[in-house]
């Protein structure tokens, strides 16, 4: 079974539009750009795209690449004061010279729409999240549309970074799998992916999970976005591996368009909470 993101993010998105449609509000969503890396410019744009699709407001920032860890707050500051702003998201990596922890820190929490924030990293490990980071949201939002429930199963998350592995471990802990992160200092990282009912792939290196990695049946998510022989591949050597697998996300048209969608969700229920407490 291929795991369609692109048409369960379409149908989502559908229903965002409506729902923010009926709602009476204007929710707002500010991206912020550090450089001018090509795949973060592509990815802005897609964000930017969807923002239109459901009538959430967007705005675009960008900052030179040579620019300063205090000139990337000041603007974070501003957004954070700016009351039509529903949502900030800023756009990782940074360079290096800017300081990312201090950056990401500085977004408020209930602007912090990309759940990065120690505050709602905090929440999604005590099992309250209010905003779950926008990938591992979509992946648990595009296995719920296909059926597949994580209770009780045996989850393999393969990475552990803040942005994916480590978020994604806890969302799969809080719908009570049973869950092993696995990383570069992983000994025998085959045989523990080979005992996986949900094998999630977000290592960052092209076709690295092979079929000797994958158990008969086992359900298959692919977060990479790579480029091998000029073409866009997952982490998951997707022709090898989709015969044995019982459900697989592609790439393109798996995972990616479902963080958009979470995105998209994340911004419209941030303008809800915001209206309801007065912070705007």
């Amino acid at each position: 079974m291929i795991l369609d993101g692109k048409k369960i993010s379409e149908s989502r998105l559908a229903r965002l539009k409506e729902g923010i449609d009926a709602s009476g509000l204007f929710p707002e969503l500010a991206t912020l750009i550090v450089g001018e890396d090509p795949a973060s410019q592509m990815y802005v744009r897609m964000k930017h795209r969807a923002c239109e699709q459901v009538h959430i407001r967007s705005r675009g920032i960008t900052l030179p690449a040579s620019s300063t860890t205090e000139e990337v707050l000041e603007q974070v500051r501003r957004l954070n004061d700016e009351g039509d702003v529903s949502g900030i998201l800023v756009q990782l990596p940074l360079p290096a010279q800017v300081d990312t922890h201090r950056v990401v820190e500085a977004v408020l929490p209930e602007k912090d729409v990309d759940g990065f924030h120690p505050v709602n990293l905090g929440r999604l490990f005590t099992g309250t999240p209010v905003y779950s980071p926008c990938t591992p949201k979509g992946i648990m939002t595009l296995l719920e549309e296909y059926g597949v429930e994580p209770e009780g199963m045996h989850a393999v998350v393969l990475g552990r970074s803040i942005e994916v592995g480590r978020p994604m471990a806890a969302i799969l802990l809080n719908a009570s799998a049973t869950v092993t992160i696995c990383h570069r200092r992983t000994r025998d990282l085959p045989g523990i992916a080979r005992q996986a009912d949900i094998l999630v792939a977000a290592v960052g290196k092209a076709r690295f999970v092979g079929p000797e990695m994958v158990k008969q049946g086992a359900v298959v998510i692919d977060v990479g976005t790579n480029q091998s022989g000029g073409k866009l591949c997952g982490d998951v050597d997707f022709d090898r591996v989709r015969d044995i697998a019982g459900a697989i996300t592609p790439v393109p048209g798996g995972v990616g368009p479902m963080t958009i969608a979470s995105l998209m969700e994340n911004t419209f229920l941030a303008a809800r909470l915001q209206s309801c407490t007065g912070a705007r």
